[in-house]
């Protein structure tokens, strides 16, 4: 009976999963969505399909065009710098924030994420890095209880997935680093402010990584 009361709606679960497939790059930007192909995809019915696209479409992960196309948008520099700008003012916020909640077993899980992280970059397994990484970050920003930032960092990183993804996918996982150990430090030193630097370099070396396959046109 209380499975029953926990569990989930099926469009809620249908919302998650598409949510996956656009944070983890499995719908690259200029690639086609529709509600029946989604259904089919993922096997669920057209309601929750079409449920779930009119949500990620509200939350710009995706767009339709003028002959309803829908669409994850390929990613331009007018966009990415508008992304970067608000990243670099609500994710560190959210770290420093997170600082002063942050207890010994938060840390012990974030350096077991990071671990995967590491993982996933020696073994090229891109989809596994993306996955991890995405936890480490929210995992951390969970911590800050700021609902209202974490759901526009949520939003954001909806954005950039897909980018980050076709440049892991072009480039590979050999080059990509990250600054997830200077931010576990940080945080066993309840070091507030370097928690936020450590995030901020972060955030500015994985959209440095993306500006590569930065397309030339305007979307």
């Amino acid at each position: 009976m209380n499975q029953m009361v926990s569990k989930k709606p099926e469009h809620e679960t249908i919302y998650q999963r598409v949510k996956e497939m656009i944070l983890f790059g499995e719908v690259v930007p200029g690639q086609p969505v529709t509600i029946h192909g989604l259904a089919d995809m993922i096997g669920t019915g057209v309601t929750p399909a079409r449920e779930a696209i009119r949500r990620l479409t509200a939350e710009g992960a995706l767009v339709t065009r003028e002959n309803r196309r829908i669409e994850v948008p390929a990613m331009t520099a007018h966009r990415l710098q508008q992304i970067e700008l608000v990243r670099l003012t609500v994710e560190p916020a959210l770290a420093e924030a997170a600082a002063s909640n942050c207890k010994p077993q938060d840390i012990k899980a974030l350096e077991q994420l990071d671990a995967r992280v590491d993982a996933a970059i020696v073994g090229g397994d891109i989809r596994g890095y993306l996955e991890a990484n995405y936890h480490f970050h929210f995992h951390l920003y969970g911590l800050a209880d700021a609902q209202i930032l974490r759901r526009i960092a949520e939003t954001l990183w909806l954005r950039i997935g897909p980018s980050l993804r076709v440049v892991c996918g072009r480039y590979g996982t050999a080059n990509l680093t990250d600054h997830h150990r200077a931010a576990t430090q940080a945080l066993q030193s309840d070091n507030a402010a370097m928690t936020r630097d450590a995030i901020a370099q972060d955030i500015r070396q994985g959209m440095d990584f993306v500006r590569q396959s930065v397309v030339t046109t305007e979307s």
